[in-house]
């Protein structure tokens, strides 16, 4: 789950991390209002998606006077804000930050996230921020400095300090961002966040150490711990087809090929979709109904796969493990006529039940096209398609 840049700094401020003053808004007017209540004399307004790279896009400006705020806000508000990480089609700008600007004398970058290969948590913090962390890895990686913590000791103050000195904060501010670091690392463990990203944190010119800029993204899987958070939620934000999936606890992600896929298991959800590739195919999206699935279940997914009009043929890949293949069978058949399915439909099935659930594809007097073997299901998937 992802949140704006707003909701983040709310929640810094929580764990004492300064970050400068800032008024959240829906309409221009609000943004007047806002930047009135702060004062001036100059506001950075901001477009709020949730995608980096907005500076860029044109979504952030700075205003010396009301009237710019006012025609900034109106030129921001409501447009298709593209950047590298929206797609082309872009993403529509419905909320804005109007903050005080900032005394920037230098630019910092920290990310803290979780290293699999270490199996710890890393706080990575570089001299170059305000730049692609991607780009400053490929060109520079020598100034992306690194601590690999110990969840149960923390970041320590040598740790802290490593990093601050690593990437240059002057003598007299290393006491701050020392502090401001370890209290980043806080916020990441105590919130359960995947992602806490500062670009840039910044040192002004009075040689205070603010955040300037804030990312998080939480694991989705701890969210029933922090109902705080989620009603940071913006629905607005996600995928509808993904917001619609998740009310029938379907793990769904849409993709850009042509072959819908309905299969138990991510595992097997993300090997379906790799043989649909190898045979010259191209996935429309991952979708794993899990081992519950009902009739119901499965009409569901299916209408949420047939909404995108790209797609041409659904493939479904069943193991009958705890899931057992008539159960699946009757919501294939169930959803097939539900939906009034008119692109052609591949089903593979193996386990617990299978001769039954192939027997009653059989008997539905449905145009399935059965399949015994993955290859083969993803070869009659890709032929269907063409």
């Amino acid at each position: 789950m992802k949140i704006h840049e707003y909701q983040g700094k709310e929640i810094l401020r929580q764990f004492n991390v300064p970050v400068p003053n800032g008024i959240p808004a829906l309409s221009v007017d609000e943004a007047v209002e806002a930047a009135k209540k702060l004062g001036g004399p100059v506001w950075v307004v901001k477009a709020q998606i949730h995608a980096g790279g907005r500076g860029k896009g044109g979504g952030v400006k700075v205003a010396k006077s009301l009237d710019e705020v006012k025609t900034y806000a109106s030129q921001i508000l409501g447009m298709q804000l593209k950047t590298h990480q929206t797609g082309p089609e872009g993403q529509k700008v419905r909320r804005l930050l109007v903050e005080d600007g900032a005394d920037i004398k230098k630019e910092y970058y920290v990310g803290i996230l979780t290293d699999r290969a270490t199996q710890s948590v890393v706080v990575m913090a570089s001299s170059e921020g305000g730049m692609d962390i991607e780009e400053v890895a490929a060109k520079t990686p020598e100034k992306i400095i690194k601590a690999f913590v110990n969840p149960l000791v923390g970041l320590t103050d040598a740790d802290a300090a490593k990093l601050a000195q690593g990437i240059g904060v002057p003598e007299a501010s290393q006491a701050q961002a020392k502090a401001v670091l370890q209290s980043l690392y806080k916020v990441y463990m105590d919130t359960d966040a995947s992602l806490v990203e500062i670009n840039p944190l910044i040192l002004e010119g009075n040689g205070n150490i603010k955040a300037l800029d804030a990312k998080f993204n939480f694991d989705s899987n701890a969210l029933f711990r922090h109902p705080e958070i989620v009603a940071y939620r913006d629905l607005d934000e996600e995928d509808p087809a993904e917001v619609e999936a998740s009310k029938f606890d379907l793990a769904y992600i849409s993709l850009d090929g042509n072959i819908g896929c309905l299969v138990n298991g991510a595992g097997l959800a993300m090997a379906t979709m790799d043989t649909i590739k190898l045979f010259g195919g191209e996935p429309a999206n991952f979708l794993d109904v899990g081992g519950g699935a009902t009739a119901e279940k499965v009409t569901e997914a299916f209408k949420i796969m047939l909404k995108n009009k790209e797609v041409k043929a659904i493939l479904v890949n069943i193991f009958g493990g705890i899931m057992k293949c008539d159960v699946i069978a009757d919501g294939v058949i169930t959803a097939c006529k539900a939906v009034n399915l008119s692109v052609p439909l591949v089903v593979r099935m193996k386990g617990t039940n299978e001769e039954l659930g192939k027997k009653m594809l059989a008997d539905s007097g449905l145009p399935i096209i059965s399949a015994d073997t993955m290859a083969e299901a993803a070869t009659k998937a890709v032929a269907a398609v063409k």
